[in-house]
Order: structure tokens, then C-alpha cells, then sequence
């Protein structure tokens, strides 16, 4: 129906694994109601220690600066990727990297379809630099 598709998933997904599953690292995230009107005093706290077996807090009313009698805090655990999970972040090593040329070549030929995004791209992108790589690939076109 439209001349172009932009695909933000898995490419290794988008063509069926054929050259082998890249490695991604997962999250598993645990939602939590609290009685009190304030968790942690800031939207996001990171944990690196080994011995918490969560990587950060995030207590949402913090980015609005919402002030209400009871609060959102949300627990993330790393999680093992496979297939059933979500895929959250690349693993930007020298194997994965090889194998995403070969996926990136398949995406290339595309003639209809863009590759964009953090998983698509398999690139660890914050924010910011997957905006301009959006504005980029638009630009082009």
C-alpha cells in the first residue's frame, strides 16, 4: 500500500535469522504503587553495585514534576534475551558487529523498505542521536 516501510525492529528478525541471531541485552521492568508521596526525590536513579539484582529505579511523577499523595516506581532487572523477550539494547562486539554487516547488506538491497532505530540499526542510540538519525534518513530521502 505505501512506496516505503521504515522497520524499527530486530533485523536479524526482519530476515528470518539467516545469518544467526545478534546478541541483545533485556530488561524486565516490576511496577509498584506506593502509599507516600515520594520515593526517591528524582525521576531516575541508576544501581551498579553487583550485589542489587536491579540496574535502576525510575519513579515516573518526577519527569512532569507532578506533586500527588501517592507515587509510581518501576524496578528494572537485566534480563537474558532470547527470542520470546524484548530486545532492548545491541551488544557491540566484534562477532555482532561482523554478523549485523551481513544483515545490513541484506537491508541495503531493500528497495521499499529503511532500516531505523536502535534495533534496527543495531546500534546502542540514546535519544537524542536516534532523533537525528531519523531527521537524517528523512533528509535523504
Amino acid at each position: 500500500m505505501a512506496k516505503k516501510v521504515i522497520y524499527t525492529g530486530p533485523i536479524d528478525r526482519y530476515f528470518n535469522f539467516c545469518y544467526g541471531d545478534l546478541e541483545y541485552k533485556s530488561t524486565h521492568f516490576k511496577h509498584i504503587h506506593l502509599d507516600c508521596d515520594n520515593f526517591q526525590g528524582t525521576a531516575m536513579m541508576n544501581y551498579t553495585e553487583k550485589d542489587i539484582p536491579f540496574t535502576r529505579i525510575v519513579e515516573h511523577k518526577h519527569f512532569i514534576r507532578q506533586n500527588t499523595d501517592t507515587t509510581w516506581i518501576t524496578y528494572e532487572y537485566p534480563q537474558t534475551y532470547t527470542r520470546d523477550t524484548d530486545p532492548m539494547y545491541p551488544v557491540n562486539d566484534g562477532l555482532n558487529n561482523q554478523k549485523y554487516e551481513r544483515y545490513k547488506k541484506l537491508a541495503d538491497s531493500q528497495d521499499k523498505v529503511l532500516f531505523g532505530g536502535r534495533l534496527a540499526e543495531y546500534k546502542y542510540y540514546d535519544m537524542d542521536k536516534v532523533i537525528a538519525s531519523a531527521l537524517n534518513m528523512v533528509k535523504d530521502l
